[in-house]
């Protein structure tokens, strides 16, 4: 079932816009694109899902909850979790495009092992995942998977004359960019709030863990991947900018985290 919801899918769409463009790198940032686009609804409720939590901290219930029970963390929790099912607010909304970009994550990397594919075999189970009629691998081989200077079906490195190693450029990049979504819709702690409850313990751990988790992977994995991490989180970052607030002042230490609103058309 994975393979015929997921893997054969990926394969048949990342050809079909390679037969049109000719290079696998531009394939790849065409089908991120694509990615995103489907996946916007979900991008609009996390927006909406960190302002939610915005106004929370606000709230006079929550503020009361707050220190009443500032001794007591686990009745905190317990009271907490309550409020947030009578206002219907989740303190996990804004994990959940993430999480849901895993089995893609994985999907993608799989059908890109495949693609690059070299060996006799590994050719004819490409040819196996292809839909009949849709495309002709005759006429697609061989892939032109260079882009830039990267192999798209190889680790990504820089190699500059003069320097024993390579740079992992790519997963310098994720790490940043990644570090950057996650960030720039945090909302800060609003004053009389615990920096220990839930959500922020949350949205703390994914700052610091998921730009960390993307870097490796984009640092091990093929440099298709690693673009595919980059234009995703170029796009996000882009898509919170237009779409929602968000607070450029989390990315820079010391500054105080100001929300910018977009204008709204009415």
């Amino acid at each position: 079932m994975w393979d015929s919801l997921i893997i054969k899918p990926f394969i048949n769409f990342l050809l079909w816009i390679y037969s049109v463009v000719g290079n696998l790198g531009v394939a790849i940032i065409l089908f991120t694109a694509a990615t995103r686009l489907i996946l916007y609804p979900l991008t609009a409720k996390q927006i909406k899902s960190s302002q939610a939590m915005q106004d929370l901290q606000k709230n006079k219930k929550y503020l009361e909850i707050q220190e009443k029970y500032k001794n007591d963390k686990e009745r905190l929790a317990q009271e907490q979790m309550n409020l947030y099912k009578e206002l219907g607010v989740s303190p996990f909304a804004s994990c959940l495009p993430t999480l849901i970009q895993f089995p893609i994550i994985i999907g993608l990397y799989q059908a890109l092992i495949q693609t690059v594919a070299s060996a006799p075999m590994d050719l004819l189970n490409l040819i196996r995942h292809l839909y009949p009629g849709f495309l002709k691998m005759s006429t697609l081989l061989p892939l032109n998977t260079k882009f830039l200077w990267m192999d798209m079906g190889q680790v990504e490195r820089l190699y500059i004359p003069g320097l024993s190693f390579g740079i992992p450029v790519l997963a310098i990049i994720v790490v940043i960019t990644t570090y950057i979504s996650t960030k720039i819709i945090t909302p800060p702690p609003q004053p009389g709030s615990t920096a220990n409850d839930q959500s922020a313990m949350m949205n703390n751990m994914m700052a610091i863990y998921m730009p960390l988790l993307m870097g490796w992977l984009a640092w091990t994995l093929s440099s298709g991947l690693s673009l595919y991490f980059v234009v995703t989180n170029l796009i996000q970052i882009l898509q919170y900018a237009v779409t929602g607030k968000v607070y450029w002042g989390n990315i820079l230490p010391g500054k105080k985290a100001e929300p910018v609103k977009t204008a709204s058309k009415k």
